[in-house]
């Protein structure tokens, strides 16, 4: 029995302890005119506020973690509202007012995730509206199938491609219009074979890197129609790449085995023999 309780508080420790610092350079084409130097990004994602393996406490440590490394943009992608594991729970608000506090030249832009969309199953997510209200109110651009243009990315935004239709068409389009580097901020890997075979960065979450993983067998299972293809870490296929991040919160129970939260700070830089 003192066997099982030790194993199980290990799993409490490791879900709730601080997240490791990833980090990758991506080299995308820059506008015409602007300036070449490296921007830095840091993905946040999965933050899943709620007890007893996170708490506004622990994201606020997580969140001055991020100001430390002193990224140019931050970026959020979603599932800010946590499942109740038996400790504490958090409405939509309260889930996201840790983030208040992020600091970034370029600003923080965030996406939705499965858990923050409403429906009958799901009172505590907001309305798109009412999201997209809650997050201005602390400094944050939501983005749901549109663009913004960020130093020199073109950031596109989609709505959750596990609860909602997304419209990457449109969102594609937006880029365009806003010029820039492009990046694709989803909550999910599963848009990545959608996207057009040109030069981009997907930045995304929802996997959890498993959050249990096996000695030897590695991840076995992740929430995708792709299975664990896009399970965990650096993906690159023919021009694209995508990174997806193991967040930082649980999801179903309080437990993390060889899948440690994680944070990832990608520099981007422009590459030298083409300029869009």
């Amino acid at each position: 029995m003192l066997a099982i309780l030790a194993f199980v508080g290990w799993l409490l420790h490791n879900a709730s302890a601080m997240p490791v610092v990833r980090r990758a350079e991506i080299i995308l084409p820059f506008p015409a005119g602007a300036p070449r130097a490296p921007v830095t990004v840091a993905l946040l994602t999965d933050t899943h506020l709620s007890g007893p393996d996170n708490s506004p406490d622990r994201l606020r440590r997580i969140v001055a973690q991020i100001n430390a490394l002193r990224p140019d943009l931050i970026l959020l992608g979603g599932d800010y509202i946590g499942d109740d594991k038996g400790g504490a729970t958090y409405d939509a608000r309260a889930s996201i007012a840790p983030f208040a506090r992020l600091r970034a030249p370029l600003g923080v832009v965030a996406v939705l995730g499965n858990h923050d969309s409403r429906s009958k199953r799901n009172r505590r997510a907001l309305s798109g509206p009412d999201w997209r209200a809650a997050f201005a109110r602390i400094g944050v651009t939501l983005l749901q199938d549109g663009a913004v243009r960020r130093g020199p990315l073109a950031i596109g935004g989609l709505k959750d491609v596990y609860t909602r239709r997304i419209d990457m068409p449109d969102t594609l389009a937006a880029m365009r219009q806003a010029g820039g580097a492009p990046l694709i901020l989803s909550h999910g890997p599963d848009v990545f074979p959608r996207l057009p075979d040109a030069a981009s960065l997907t930045l995304a979450g929802h996997t959890h890197c498993g959050q249990i993983a096996l000695p030897f067998l590695g991840v076995v299972y992740v929430p995708s129609k792709y299975g664990t293809r896009y399970a965990c870490g650096l993906y690159r296929e023919g021009a694209r790449t995508m990174i997806v991040s193991g967040g930082v919160g649980t999801s179903s129970a309080p437990f993390r085995m060889l899948a440690p939260p994680d944070i990832w700070l990608v520099t981007i830089r422009p590459r030298l023999d083409l300029i869009s």
